[in-house]
């Protein structure tokens, strides 16, 4: 039963957050309902059983927590009330056995990226309130202190709190210029399930899945290129997950998935939506990310991939959204299309730059092609360095793999 619980907050405990922060209008107040909800869970559940729809009765519980700690409070504290009161409003009484209440966290990401909120504190708060990841991931997923995303989060709150942000998707006119950090948020959250920062597992699917099913949202609420373009990413990016993790959830590289494994659906949805969002004179980032991973999807095999084509595309984004990641990717293109060496040097400004220096699969990428050039020594300190900042498990063993056959190769010769 705990490994049950445990899957389903994992799961579904960001999707109730949301529906807590829409009734009980703040977000310090829905955690702790949250977690209140769930020590509920853990109490009841061994005995009583799972409920038919846990989202519905941890959404419930959560509420009623609330009320019951505000009660509580509101005898020694007249100003507690108003807020009691507020808690009785139809829409928060009409649960029962209701479905999820699917534009909630649609609802979240908007609060999130309102434009009273700095930019750096909107992915702080997605990352941590949409992901449920913890200030210490998001600190090393930005490569910035702990105590810094905390007062980054902690100031963002206070905003909302001052400004009586509305929880809600604003009107159309409203939505244009938002639209930009909507997306952002989106694809982060994407990314964290599509390569886990941490943990035992390669992918999240349930972020994955969110991420997708948000991107279908907004494209009906507001049908845009840049929204084709990013759910085209997605879909055509997630088409590979099965694929992905091979024995006992070990990584499989690209160059080595089985490509019988790939969801072609998903493939051909991508690709269709891709070519609309193509049909505009000005390109966006992500079209032109999904126009990379397209050419992955319609090689029939990985020595069929057409590299020069990807590194055209990396060329393209670098010049619309200069940044040392893109520059990675596209020197990792350039290793497949023109050969290790010059990768090498490309990867080598980087870093002498001191960027990327604390991004572990900058030093993967670097040792991957000292490997190719035969240079294992070097190759294996640059294998160890991404190890020593890398932090989810698959790729740390794929990492000790690599190491350990330079290693007993360096020993043969």
């Amino acid at each position: 039963m705990e490994r049950v619980i445990e899957e389903i907050y994992r799961t579904q405990s960001r999707r109730v957050l949301a529906t807590l922060i829409r009734l009980l209008g703040d977000f310090d107040r829905a955690e702790e309902a949250l977690h209140d909800a769930f020590a509920a869970a853990a109490r009841t559940w061994p005995t009583d059983g799972i409920p038919g729809n846990p989202f519905a009765w941890l959404v419930s519980t959560g509420r009623f927590k609330a009320i019951d700690t505000i009660r509580r409070r509101a005898r020694f504290d007249a100003s507690q009330h108003h807020i009691e009161d507020s808690l009785y409003s139809p829409d928060a009484t009409e649960i029962g056995d209701m479905e999820p209440i699917e534009d909630d966290m649609l609802r979240l990401i908007f609060t999130c990226c309102h434009p009273v909120i700095p930019a750096d504190a909107q992915m702080a708060m997605a990352l941590r309130e949409i992901c449920g990841l913890t200030t210490e991931e998001i600190a090393h997923a930005f490569l910035i202190p702990a105590p810094t995303v905390a007062q980054r989060i902690v100031r963002a709150k206070g905003k909302i709190r001052a400004a009586k942000i509305p929880y809600e998707v604003p009107g159309r006119e409203a939505l244009p210029p938002r639209l930009d950090r909507v997306l952002h948020v989106i694809y982060l959250v994407f990314n964290e399930g599509y390569s886990a920062s941490s943990g035992e597992d390669v992918v999240r699917a349930d972020l994955t899945a969110e991420a997708i099913r948000l991107a279908r949202l907004l494209l009906a609420l507001m049908p845009h290129p840049d929204v084709c373009g990013l759910l085209a990413l997605m879909l055509l990016q997630d088409s590979r997950r099965t694929a992905r993790r091979g024995e006992q959830g070990s990584l499989v590289l690209l160059t080595d998935q089985d490509r019988s494994l790939w969801d072609h659906a998903k493939i051909t949805e991508g690709l269709a939506l891709l070519a609309d969002a193509m049909r505009v004179e000005e390109i966006g980032s992500y079209t032109l990310q999904a126009a990379i991973a397209a050419e992955h999807a319609r090689a029939p095999a990985a020595e069929e991939t057409d590299w020069r084509r990807i590194a055209f595309y990396y060329d393209l984004l670098l010049a619309a959204q200069p940044s040392p990641i893109v520059e990675l990717n596209r020197a990792v293109a350039i290793a497949m299309a023109e050969g290790p060496a010059k990768a090498l040097e490309l990867v080598d400004a980087i870093l002498a730059r001191r960027e990327l220096q604390a991004y572990h699969l900058a030093h993967s990428a670097r040792a991957d092609f000292l490997r190719r050039l035969g240079r294992r020594q070097e190759a294996i300190a640059a294998y160890e360095t991404a190890l020593s900042l890398c932090r989810q498990e698959p790729e740390q063993a794929f990492l000790r793999k690599r190491i350990s056959e330079l290693a007993a190769t360096s020993e043969r010769q």
